[in-house]
């Protein structure tokens, strides 16, 4: 198996879309299946079904933090944020043309009533007919709709493993509506977004894929669409300066897409985040808006995920770094270590601390075993503040860092601060703070 060791000090987001930033020193490999039943992150049950784990406690803080993450960068980049039902008539996924080209990957309609029903397989068809809510103008544009929402795929059991493969899917979806002249600028930050984001995770980009169609007939059959959209992704790719490779076969069925590729342990490779360029769907659902000349004019859809679905990233965090989190996505961020009961007092105090300042602590009393104990079974958080007699007189705390550093004592409000801060940043440094 393969260890994956960072270097002492050593950023573990410093490249995300370039090379890897650890050092190989030894074999041990890591399964997510394995290791987040280990640490108690999620787990499955026969009983609830195949392809539909739950989030355990330590499982869904890592979950909200990510989610918390991508909905702020989201917001500070001018999206709009909206809630949509999981469940469409069959006729809204006719229209979309999931229902022609996606229906084997779809659960069977539901009757309800006179209607039938079905489970979401994708976001876009609600957000489409959201847009065309009510009337927009050109100065609206582009307009950038976003959602961290529910879908459901209809799985085969044999593919199904841990969070990598799953039934109900949790997406950090977007769509951009905008002007033909505005798709590249688009394009490429939501490109960027998906860089700052890796680097804050941790991760890095195995390969960019463009993926177009295949000669089967489960893509839409408009040639001159696919020239248009493929060649506008083509440019934004040349544009950024990244090396990628076309792959035919891997687009959507209504347009082609920028895949970031990652790769695991075991070798398996998988995309995680997405761009994509749609003239389909806007004409499908008669999307327009309002140009200057006062004449409707129909808009293009940008699909964009940054992190994809928050089961396969959380399952690709588990193995890159092996349940070693970055310090603002960690389950418990800090562990305070009181040497002997007469300690305890001031580290409950500084429990509370933890607590005002947003942080997520757990105090570990000498009650659970030695110093040396604790300390070994707390390895995995980024930070452990042992406390004696001498740092209870000063109100200070002896910081051990996850990576081996030890902090000399200093006032506990000064350590605290500091790593609010590194948390707040999203910084992946366990200390320095540039």
């Amino acid at each position: 198996m393969l260890v994956l060791v960072r270097s002492p000090g050593e950023c573990p987001g410093a490249s995300a879309f370039g090379h890897s930033p650890f050092v190989r020193e030894e074999t041990v490999m890591y399964d997510h299946r394995k290791l987040g039943r280990e640490l108690e992150l999620f787990d499955t049950s026969p009983l609830i079904g195949s392809g539909l784990p739950y989030w355990l406690p330590d499982g869904a803080a890592v979950r909200h933090a990510l989610e918390e993450y991508i909905r702020t960068v989201e917001q500070r980049a001018g999206y709009r944020h909206v809630y949509s039902p999981v469940l469409g008539k069959r006729e809204l996924y006719e229209i979309s043309g999931h229902w022609s080209h996606y229906s084997d990957d779809m659960f069977p309609p539901m009757d309800v009533g006179s209607e039938q029903v079905v489970l979401r397989p994708s976001l876009c068809p609600h957000h489409a007919v959201i847009y065309r809510s009510r009337s927009h103008s050109y100065r609206e544009l582009p307009l950038r709709m976003a959602e961290l929402g529910g879908m459901y795929r209809s799985e085969l059991s044999g593919v199904l493993g841990g969070l990598s493969r799953v039934r109900a899917i949790h997406l950090n979806d977007a769509h951009i509506f905008c002007t033909i002249d505005q798709v590249a600028a688009e394009a490429g930050a939501a490109l960027e977004m998906i860089r700052r984001a890796y680097e804050a995770l941790g991760i890095a980009a195995a390969r960019f894929r463009l993926s177009l169609p295949g000669p089967d007939g489960k893509y839409v059959a408009r040639p001159e669409m696919w020239e248009r959209s493929t060649a506008l992704l083509t440019d934004v790719l040349d544009r950024s300066g990244l090396s990628y490779e076309a792959v035919e076969d891997e687009a959507a069925f209504y347009g082609p897409k920028i895949d970031v590729q990652v790769v695991d342990d075991a070798g398996r490779e998988t995309t995680l985040s997405t761009v994509q360029v749609d003239f389909h769907q806007p004409e499908q659902f008669d999307l327009h808006y309002i140009g200057a000349d006062g004449r409707k004019h129909r808009p293009v859809m940008v699909h964009r995920s940054i992190i994809g679905s928050v089961e396969r990233a959380v399952a690709h965090l588990i193995e890159q770094h092996g349940g070693a989190f970055p310090p603002w996505l960690a389950p418990v961020q800090l562990v305070i270590l009181p040497i002997s009961e007469a300690e305890v007092p001031n580290a409950v105090g500084i429990a509370r601390q933890c607590v005002d300042l947003g942080l997520r602590a757990e105090l570990v009393g000498p009650e659970q075993g030695s110093l040396g104990s604790r300390i070994r079974e707390a390895r995995l958080v980024p930070y452990q503040a042992v406390i004696g007699p001498k740092e209870t007189a000063d109100d200070h705390v002896a910081l051990r860092l996850r990576d081996g550093r030890r902090i000399d004592p200093l006032p506990a409000v000064e350590v605290l601060r500091h790593i609010s801060a590194l948390v707040d940043a999203h910084s992946s440094d366990l200390w320095d703070l540039s």
